[in-house]
């Protein structure tokens, strides 16, 4: 019995010391915490997920080589409702337009306030600069914060023994350095790094073709881990949560091995078709077609619902025919059930605001400096809200849950 107590132990504090504490960004938020946005209510929790495109580690420099900084190669905004009942993923375009605070660089200058591309953030000034950019976006507070890199998303899909996908046609990607044929296939971990990160060769080529299949690989790999109970097999657990912590950077919050299981545990019956994945609504830029803008009001509803802890749902996306070059300013249905046409591709309530935001100026030395070069993205087409028409009387049915189109964790086929 002991014996196995200090089996027991010892694994324990192996998975706890994989785990890589970011106590800088904590720090660095600490700074500006009368600006950011109230706690979230009741027991809900914001989860910021960021994968950074590094190529540290065994076999990444494939992939090319390090400009010396890192980008947010993909972020999403993960809502946990409060009653544990539902689960909400929001994809940020890597190429959104939005308002950046000055942010602290790891030199200790400081980049200087602008209106910029999403993912210079991260390049500026790390997850620290992500959070605060996406608490101006949002007004949502991010309770936490993961950084996954190349090595520990790759870990982590082999920790499961692959994760199946349906391939609507083939693929031959030599920048993804990824060739498979059309149909079911379980990915490994090198195959799931190629298909997520994979773009020109694919579908139209754009980088919202791109996010769709990161969501519903992420919907197949939560399916995959919740069917199989890994969750509830220790012999099966283990390697999983090995590869996951040593995959991990994580606030000092759930830097432990506890309370990051006591979040992962929490999350355990959500069925999968509450586990839903979606894009901000957004149009291509009306001055640079490569880059993306919010719809609005679209996406201020949508910020408001996971704000207040609000209902959303998903319905399955439609086949789009817009090619790799269309702006996708595509009719929007409001609440009161009229259609609404984007036209200009302006955005209410979005161009007007100031680039100085609540963050404001900030001590330290500014440089207008851009990051490093990187290639522009293909036009991307527009994920509309739709709307239930109101109740003649509002207040006598609870108004219904707004519609966005995403997908769920539910399954995946190539029926």
């Amino acid at each position: 019995m002991l014996a196995a107590a200090g089996v027991g132990w010892s694994l324990y504090k192996k998975l706890d010391g994989n785990i890589t504490e970011d106590t800088g960004t904590a720090a660095e938020l600490e700074r500006y915490e009368k600006e950011r946005p109230a706690p979230s209510v009741h027991n809900a929790q914001n989860i910021l997920l960021i994968g950074s495109d590094t190529r540290k580690g065994d076999g990444n420099g494939r992939y090319g080589q390090d400009a010396g900084t890192q980008r947010s190669d993909t972020t999403i905004l993960l809502h946990l409702a409060a009653d544990r009942k539902s689960a909400t993923a929001v994809s940020v375009p890597r190429d959104l337009m939005v308002d950046l605070p000055a942010c602290r660089r790891p030199d200790g200058s400081h980049s200087r306030p602008q209106f910029a591309q999403f993912n210079w953030a991260f390049e500026f000034g790390g997850a620290a600069c992500t959070i605060r950019t996406v608490e101006k976006l949002t007004k949502i507070r991010v309770d936490h914060h993961m950084i996954v890199d190349f090595q520990g998303f790759k870990k982590m899909v082999d920790a499961v023994d692959g994760v199946e996908v349906c391939l609507k046609e083939p693929i031959d990607d030599p920048d993804a350095k990824l060739k498979l044929a059309a149909g079911m296939r379980k990915l490994n971990g090198e195959q799931a790094l190629g298909y997520v990160r994979a773009r020109k060769s694919l579908g139209n080529g754009s980088d919202t073709e791109r996010m769709d299949r990161q969501q519903q690989f992420l919907g197949a790999l939560v399916n995959k881990v919740q069917s199989n109970g890994v969750l509830l097999n220790p012999t099966r657990l283990y390697p999983v949560l090995d590869a996951a912590t040593s995959a991990l950077t994580t606030d000092p919050a759930i830097a432990g091995l506890t309370d990051l299981y006591e979040l992962v545990r929490s999350m355990r019956n959500i069925p999968t078709d509450r586990v839903q994945f979606l894009t901000v609504p957004r149009r291509s830029y009306t001055y640079d077609p490569n880059r993306d803008e919010l719809v609005q009001p679209d996406a201020g509803r949508l910020f408001d619902r996971l704000r207040t802890d609000a209902p959303v749902q998903v319905s399955p996306r439609k086949a789009e025919s817009e090619g790799p070059d269309k702006g996708g300013d595509s009719d929007s249905t409001t609440e009161s059930g009229s259609s609404e046409e984007s036209g200009s591709g302006e955005s209410e309530g979005y161009e007007g605001e100031s680039s100085e935001g609540d963050y404001g100026g900030d001590e330290g030395s500014w440089e207008d400096e851009k990051p490093g070069g990187r290639g522009s993205g293909d036009g991307l087409f527009t994920l509309r809200a739709t709307w239930d028409d109101k109740p003649d009387d509002p207040t006598s049915t609870p108004s219904p849950a707004p519609t966005f189109r995403g997908n769920t964790a539910a399954g995946t086929s190539c029926e």
